[in-house]
């Protein structure tokens, strides 16, 4: 479809075309950073991190931590605060807790980051499209009332099926955004609990209050 076309079609759906296609851009743009930020953030790799939490188990704390300062992960990097926080003399084991909670909450704000965003798209492209469609008919409708007795149904036809192009287009989009969002709400659930779970076995190691 060359840019003539593009635009032609756009047109034809009205300014709720228009801004549905922008959504498009902005949910492909979204979805693509999301899986680069969590690609970075090694959202599927967590064998590190449990290495290093099983030598923590076994009394290795040193190896432990020093197997996980150099990961930027988001389990690596919690564990490793845990770690630096339970082996603090001069922290008690509550004050060391509360540490880790806050860098975890810092972390998963991170694997989530971009979710509202995603939300957004997926709640108000349908309503977008559906508000295009009523405005459209509205404008077929009024066309018919003018023409009188000499209306054509044809006429009518393409002003209906134009409007509803604005529908298809936002569920076109919001049904995507809404799988990514989902995906994604998936993959951080999944790394909420890995976090807690080494947290856990960190403070609970025979130890690690020492």
């Amino acid at each position: 479809m060359d840019e003539t076309t593009l635009t032609g079609f756009l047109d034809r759906g009205g300014p709720a075309l228009w801004v549905i296609a922008v959504l498009s851009v902005l949910t492909l743009a979204l979805i693509l950073w999301k899986l680069w930020r969590l690609m970075l953030g090694g959202a599927w790799s967590g064998a590190m991190t449990e290495r290093a939490v099983a030598l923590w188990q076994h009394g290795q704390r040193a190896e432990a931590t020093a197997l996980l300062r150099p990961r930027r992960s988001l389990r690596a990097r919690l564990a490793c605060a845990a770690m630096e926080a339970a082996a603090a003399p001069d922290w008690s084991e509550a004050q060391a807790r509360e540490e880790t909670a806050r860098v975890a909450k810092t972390l998963l704000a991170e694997a989530r980051a971009g979710l509202r965003a995603l939300e957004l798209i997926a709640t108000i492209a349908p309503l977008i499209g559906l508000l295009g469609t009523v405005l459209g008919m509205i404008a077929a409708f009024q066309a018919l009332q003018a023409s009188g007795n000499s209306a054509d149904p044809s006429v009518l036809a393409g002003g209906i099926w134009e409007a509803l192009l604005t529908t298809a287009a936002g569920m076109a989009v919001a049904i995507p955004a809404s799988a990514a969002l989902t995906w994604f709400e998936s993959v951080a659930d999944h790394v909420q609990a890995d976090i807690e779970d080494a947290a856990t076995r960190i403070f609970t190691a025979p130890g690690a209050g020492a």
